[in-house]
């Protein structure tokens, strides 16, 4: 049908009347629409089945990416469990970074990282990256916008395409935790942070009980 009008008209009084395939139920298999797919006709019945496969399909791949997510979710709350035990039962700052390190490289798969603790001589700090770090309300992922954090990786910081920067909270802030990744895709600005920070909690509340 070329007329638009008559097209129109057609389509408001479908819309107004739905039951109106009920009455005349023979339509359905004589009036045909191009395949979605294709190029060929098909009658409606055929294209509302495809239209609820091609629905199904969509819920099912939702379904899938959160319950991916969801087991993603576990694994993680699992590892944290793990670190966090590990971390109270620290005697000491050198059996804290021992634990940490390792947690790091085997349980999350960051080999790179580094620890400054406030006020040690043998690892100073500049005052102006303790303020910066104080005013950080949350981890920093992506780019290391903290020059001075570079040269605490090593040679290994050529390598490293992206960061984590958490500050180590107790009371009040008690040092930085970088986070380093050869994936540049590893830490990105629009990632979840909460594990992150509460790691930091963690461990700052732990240097704070040990000072």
């Amino acid at each position: 049908m070329n007329d638009p009008v008559d097209a129109n008209l057609i389509a408001a009084y479908l819309s107004a009347h739905p039951d109106f395939f009920n009455q005349f139920p023979e339509l359905l298999t004589t009036l045909s629409i191009t395949h979605p797919h294709g190029t060929h006709a098909i009658s409606i019945t055929e294209r509302q089945v495809l239209s609820m496969r091609d629905k199904v399909h969509l819920l099912e791949g939702k379904l899938a990416e959160l319950i991916r997510f969801g087991e993603e979710n576990d694994s993680i709350s699992e590892k944290m469990h793990k670190l966090s035990l590990d971390i109270i039962s620290a005697r000491d700052i050198n059996e804290l970074l021992a634990v940490l390190a390792l947690h790091l490289r085997e349980g999350f798969a960051v080999p790179h990282h580094v620890v400054r603790i406030w006020n040690t001589p043998e690892q100073p700090v500049s005052d102006g990256l303790k303020q910066e770090i104080d005013n950080l309300m949350h981890p920093s992922c992506g780019a290391l916008r903290i020059e001075e954090a570079y040269s605490w990786f090593g040679e290994a910081a050529a390598h490293l395409k992206s960061f984590a920067a958490v500050p180590l909270r107790g009371q009040h802030t008690v040092g930085l935790l970088v986070l380093g990744s050869e994936d540049p895709k590893r830490f990105y600005p629009e990632m979840g942070t909460l594990y992150l920070e509460r790691l930091g909690q963690l461990i700052g509340a732990a240097l704070t009980r040990m000072a």
